[in-house]
């Protein structure tokens, strides 16, 4: 725990200074004022992902890495001095005449904010490592850690080709160089950022009156404490997943602001640019861009037109050309954008089999043979191997989706629909692609609390000042109140029966696996005695024994497939 607690210092020095930096640079062009503490530390967060990414292009994540980045922050906090100090020091005045519940404001955010730390460090240190962690996970960011990336890497194993941009943040932080274990910390500082902005919802019961946002916070403090024992897994899906609900529950609170600026919305969609780089399936949130971008044309603010063109391509630049590196395809393992003829490319036609493998799986099928069955073939099936919960809010994001089409026929696109129809849009793409419940959930969660969160507001709304609107009112209240109390009850319960009395100074290292070496021109590689999954430890490994060939002398060249004679 204490490990976790200096790795997350450490990670929000960094990423505050660095999202500082950023933000005081772009707002130089397009002024605007920010006005939340975790806007700084979410665009340092997507920034420092970006960085690692693009150094691990030329040179292995480690140590040389993590200098030049302090020393980027250093120059920043060093430029910056006398507007950064003023900011913190305005900050601190104005926390301290908001009035809270134990004193005054300041005093209420620093222990709030410490005992999240704390809690969130406590459940990072420990917890239940995620499957495909042993499987691949650990391997990918070991390899970023030790070599950056290797051309052709996804020869050795497909998966080692899926490149979220979370492995290459993951191995940034991970202070293997040190010589003692590599940390995976950097979804547990995701969680505890996206904690904080959740639990927001207090408000609530301040100004007693329901904003649509309210829901989709509530729903977003359901999905962390899911994720409480298993965010210490690096695994690309809590980083989606939370970047996710971050960007709708901001984008909400704009909407709701009636906020005219074209900033914050822009800057959100640069964060969707960043989410599609952690998890491809996550591509449609972009569609979020038509609003900002209608703004700016609308204006004609050609300057930051080319400002956030820059940035998204800016975002996405090392995760496409590591893809090139690492499979030889644009976007592995879609087969649909073929650009590159290099010696080190996947196969196509096992490229086109892993995502017929992958859309499978997530249909609840292990048999590839499954791919082409029917949506009504494959659906009774998939939705009986949910869980309880899970098929009650799946039918709910579908009531949502058929409200949303009634709403949109019945009025012009609002900036509310605009928000309702993109996540219906990614929930129908996620349902009849891959409709994996563990990242999927994100849409099946955030669909129903928008599109019901507007349509009640909407009609409490419409009875303003009528007694019926004061008793829906208390009854939501009373509803989101108790379903809190009860998840912080169970909450509690479950965090004492798995208690242990261990990992208080190191983090719960990464699960490894017996395995068995073999050579491939004089180079030992690893694959499991049993199973598919080998862990941290056996470098570099396999599920299986690889048929590639080196490129060069050694594996930093890279590998290529040795195809059949």
């Amino acid at each position: 725990m204490i490990s976790v607690s200096l790795i997350w210092l450490y990670m929000f020095i960094t990423t505050f200074l660095l999202g500082y930096g950023i933000l005081t640079g772009i707002t130089r062009i397009c002024p605007y004022r920010i006005r939340r503490w975790d806007g700084y530390l979410m665009c340092g967060f997507a920034g420092a992902t970006v960085y690692a990414q693009f150094f691990s292009i030329f040179a292995p994540v480690g140590l040389a890495a993590n200098l030049v980045l302090s020393a980027l922050c250093l120059a920043i906090a060093f430029l910056c001095r006398k507007q950064l100090s003023a900011d913190l020091q305005q900050g601190i005045r104005k926390a301290r005449k908001e009035k809270g519940i134990v004193g005054n404001g300041l005093t209420e955010r620093v222990i709030f904010i410490t005992f999240l730390f704390l809690l969130y460090a406590y459940g990072t240190s420990r917890g239940i490592i995620h499957y495909d962690t042993g499987l691949y996970h650990a391997q990918s960011i070991r390899w970023i850690e030790e070599y950056g990336v290797v051309k052709g890497l996804g020869n050795l194993h497909c998966r080692l080709a899926y490149n979220s941009a979370s492995f290459a943040l993951s191995a940034l932080y991970s202070m293997a160089f040190l010589g003692g274990q590599s940390y995976h910390c950097a979804a547990g500082f995701l969680a505890l950022l996206v904690a904080a902005v959740c639990l927001e919802v207090a408000e609530l019961f301040k100004r007693k009156s329901l904003k649509a946002s309210d829901l989709a916070r509530v729903m977003g403090i359901y999905y962390l404490l899911i994720i409480f024992d298993e965010m210490i897994s690096p695994a690309s899906d809590y980083f989606m997943v939370l970047t996710a609900f971050y960007i709708v529950i901001r984008w909400m609170d704009l909407l709701e602001a009636k906020e005219k600026e074209v900033f914050p919305y822009a800057m959100l969609c640069v964060l969707g640019v960043f989410l599609m780089t952690v998890k491809l399936s996550a591509a449609l949130i972009i569609l979020l861009v038509i609003k900002p971008a209608g703004m700016l044309i609308r204006e004609k603010r050609w300057k930051e037109i080319v400002l956030f063109c820059f940035l998204g391509i800016l975002t996405a630049a090392p995760f496409l050309i590591r893809n090139v590196l690492l499979s030889g395809w644009l976007v592995y393992p879609f087969t649909g954008i073929d650009l590159f003829q290099v010696d080190w490319k996947i196969p196509q036609g096992m490229a086109a089999y892993d995502a017929k493998e992958i859309q499978v799986w997530g249909r609840g099928y292990h048999d590839v043979t499954g791919y082409d069955m029917s949506f009504l073939e494959w659906m009774p099936g998939w939705f009986r191997g949910l869980g309880g919960m899970d098929k009650l809010l799946v039918l709910a994001a579908i009531g949502s989706v058929v409200v949303f089409l009634i709403r949109f026929l019945r009025k012009f696109l609002t900036d509310k629909l605009l928000l309702e129809g993109v996540l219906s849009l990614c929930f129908l793409f996620w349902l009849f692609t891959s409709p994996l419940i563990r990242y999927g959930c994100v849409y099946v969660y955030l669909v129903s609390a928008v599109v019901w969160g507007d349509m009640l507001t909407e009609i409490l709304g419409a009875w303003d000042g009528q007694r019926r609107k004061h008793y829906l009112e208390k009854a939501c209240l009373l509803v989101i109140g108790l379903f809190l109390l009860y998840k912080a009850a169970a909450f509690c319960r479950e965090i004492a029966t798995a208690y242990v009395d261990d990992y208080w100074i190191c983090q719960k290292d990464y699960e490894n696996f017996e395995t068995e070496s073999y050579k491939i021109e004089e180079i030992t590689f690893y694959y499991p005695v049993a199973g598919d999954r080998t862990g941290y430890e056996s470098f570099p490994s396999s599920p299986v024994k690889a048929d590639i060939r080196l490129r060069g002398d050694g594996i930093e060249d890279g590998f290529y497939y040795a195809t059949p004679e």
